[in-house]
């Protein structure tokens, strides 16, 4: 097996890694972006600028049926249920699916429509979207990825895998995805969110014990709850994420802090609206996120000028 063929819903500051990184070992006909409308009309006459290089990608709208070998889709959370309609065309028998999105679910929503075309993917990379482009740091941005479990590399892994590394992508095939996606939803729930309402940037981490302990303590809070869908995490996976953020640049910001900043909606529904609904559902007390949930909603609020 072999990826020739990949199409890219969402370019934004994930979307635009994994197309620039991309483009370097696939051309035009071979590399798709998916998208209609005023963005398609955006990206066909402006394109996009990517760590201060000018990118120009073929464009594909929803309704033309021409299957990829490999789908990523890197939009926000807000706009999952529209790209899991959107890539219909793009979808043959053997098309293997990648959701990018932050969050837990994305995948089961993606199963319920697609199977087992679909594998499990989170990405770590520390960027940056402004007016002007996107901006990653080119060295320690990767990809983890995989089937549920990975004892053994399955063949389209093992393609991807190929590709991605031919691209200047760093991978890592856990061998439970399940529980790394945890794992990073944890930190997403934790730093994304206590970042937006304090409006600090990742190196508070390296020198603030307060913020240390609102960190971590929405990180266990996110701990019981996969506790309960039976995914075990705990204190090595908290030290190791404190040694991951000591390395982080100091002024390096969340994308929700930068969603705030920028007066743009926030993922709020999926990182503590999610946790809320699933505290609920497995009975756990999930206090911290129904306080993040308010504040953040008071943030948007504030930015739509409705305070």
């Amino acid at each position: 097996m072999k990826i020739n063929k990949v199409t890219i819903i969402g370019l934004g500051a994930i979307g635009g890694f994994m197309a620039s990184k991309l483009s370097q070992v696939l051309d035009k006909t071979q590399l798709r972006v998916l998208a209609e409308g005023e963005r398609k009309a955006r990206l066909e006459k402006e394109g996009i600028l990517i760590n201060d290089k000018h990118y120009t990608f073929s464009v594909v709208t929803p309704k033309e049926q021409e299957p990829a070998d490999l789908i990523l889709i890197a939009t926000k959370y807000n706009g999952l249920d529209q790209a899991i309609k959107d890539i219909r065309g793009q979808v043959g028998k053997d098309t293997v699916i990648m959701s990018l999105l932050n969050g837990v679910n994305s995948e089961e929503k993606l199963q319920a429509v697609y199977g087992e075309q679909v594998l499990y993917a989170l990405m770590r990379v520390s960027s940056v979207r402004t007016k002007e482009g996107i901006y990653f740091d080119a060295k320690s941005g990767y990809i983890e990825f995989g089937e549920a479990i990975n004892d053994r590399l399955s063949e389209r892994v093992m393609a991807i895998k190929t590709l991605f590394e031919a691209a200047g992508i760093g991978v890592k095939v856990p061998q439970d995805m399940k529980k790394a996606l945890w794992y990073k939803y944890a930190c997403n729930v934790a730093e994304n969110q206590s970042s937006a309402i304090l409006g600090i940037p990742f190196g508070a981490w390296r020198v603030s014990e307060d913020a240390n302990a609102l960190r971590e303590a929405a990180m266990r809070e996110v701990f019981a709850v996969a506790k309960k869908k039976g995914i075990e995490l705990g204190e090595e996976e908290i030290l190791n994420q404190r040694k991951l953020l000591s390395k982080v640049v100091y002024e390096n910001k969340t994308s929700m802090l930068q969603d705030i900043e920028n007066k743009r909606p926030t993922e709020v529904e999926m990182f503590a609206g999610e946790m809320i609904r699933m505290g609920k559902e497995v009975g756990v007390p999930t206090p911290i996120n129904e306080i993040f949930y308010h504040a953040i909603r008071v943030l948007e609020e504030k930015n739509k000028g409705l305070i």
